[in-house]
């Protein structure tokens, strides 16, 4: 009788641990510019000329097998590292479906089993961002591309038929259930920076996402959003901290506001690609307050970097460039119009939420 006592109360001890343990969730969220995923084939409107073998960069079925293999081995690193693959990945400069259709079959990824989210963009390039997921733990509710527009008081600094002619990537926005709960994802690849009133065009493309956002939050309260993407511009920059509401410290970060952890890593000397010798992070996650001061026990972004940062930037040394003039930079696909098999002009990021 002792003895059966004595192995109900261990039981009863070992029982609400090994409950809990099931019951911690941990998820990675990230982000990364593929820089040129095209396939070899011309797209019908697009200017992807210097993508197709007879083009400038000659770009072969070859040389499209290794990105998608290299692309693959990015991915594949993050998830030996966080010994699970991202939930969800959002990507950007991918050509269409099909590229991404070939990456996710890799077989260094293959057993990810990622699903995709994309829609066609106006990008003259043809360039689009898109989303990947794993349906065994995120579901998709809906999904929507949202074009971008100049209904703001911002100054363009264009006519109206400049403003007819402009064409830049959609936004991206996916809504559905992560561990039980809501969530929405945007992925952006803001305008870039060429032109002197360029600036006001990542800011509306901030203030876009803000403002869906909104429209979000009070559609659904308690929501958790994660907008991610290559901003073309830094944490601090008008897109980020004006219109997006990003803000640098948590004690900040008020029941509208976005939590921006890069701010903190860029002042450091943190770096997510090189732009005209400086460094610099454009590939952002920002988290809204819901994310960031939820309750116990409900999925909350996590310090993962020294515990004390809430975000990683992803560059282990065989995506970096070790010689030359580059040292120190991502190693890219392409170096002074050579092909070097390398991956990306952008270092991957990502963050992790958890209910621990």
């Amino acid at each position: 009788m002792k003895r059966l006592i004595y192995t109900l109360l261990i039981l009863l001890v070992v029982a609400p641990a090994s409950s809990f343990a099931q019951r911690k969730k941990s998820y990675v969220i990230g982000f990364y510019n593929l820089e040129n995923l095209f396939d070899t084939y011309h797209d019908e409107g697009k200017n992807d000329y210097e993508y197709l073998p007879d083009g400038a960069n000659e770009w072969t079925d070859i040389k499209y097998e290794k990105k998608l293999a290299n692309m693959a081995k990015v991915i594949r690193a993050m998830r030996d590292e966080n010994k699970a693959y991202h939930a969800v990945l959002g990507v950007s400069e991918i050509e269409n479906r099909h590229v991404l259709e070939d990456l996710v079959i890799q077989p260094e990824i293959a057993d990810a089993n990622f699903q995709i989210v994309h829609y066609d963009g106006p990008d003259r390039r043809g360039v689009d961002v898109a989303l990947l997921y794993r349906p065994e733990l995120f579901t998709v509710l809906e999904s929507k591309s949202i074009p971008f527009n100049f209904d703001s008081d911002l100054d363009f600094g264009m006519t109206k038929e400049e403003q007819d002619a402009f064409r830049t990537r959609d936004l991206l926005m996916v809504r559905g259930m992560l561990g039980g709960e809501m969530f929405a994802f945007f992925v952006a690849h803001l305008p870039s920076r060429l032109g002197e009133k360029s600036g006001a065009l990542r800011s509306r493309g901030g203030q876009m996402m803000y403002e869906e956002s909104v429209r979000l939050m009070k559609a659904y309260p308690g929501i958790k959003i994660v907008a991610m993407g290559d901003m073309n511009d830094n944490p601090t920059d008008d897109s980020m901290f004006v219109y997006m509401h990003g803000r640098e410290k948590t004690e900040e970060v008020g029941p509208m506001d976005f939590f921006s952890p890069f701010v903190s890593m860029l002042k450091a000397g943190y770096s997510s690609l090189y732009y005209r010798g400086g460094n610099n992070i454009y590939d952002i996650l920002v988290v809204n307050e819901a994310l960031l001061n939820a309750p116990a026990g409900t999925l909350k972004i996590q310090p993962i970097v020294r515990n004390k940062y809430y975000a990683r930037i992803f560059n282990p040394s065989f995506m970096v460039q070790q010689e030359g003039q580059y040292a120190g930079q991502p190693l890219r696909t392409f170096s002074n119009g050579a092909f070097v098999n390398g991956y990306s002009d952008h270092f991957p990021t990502y963050i992790v939420v958890s209910n621990k």
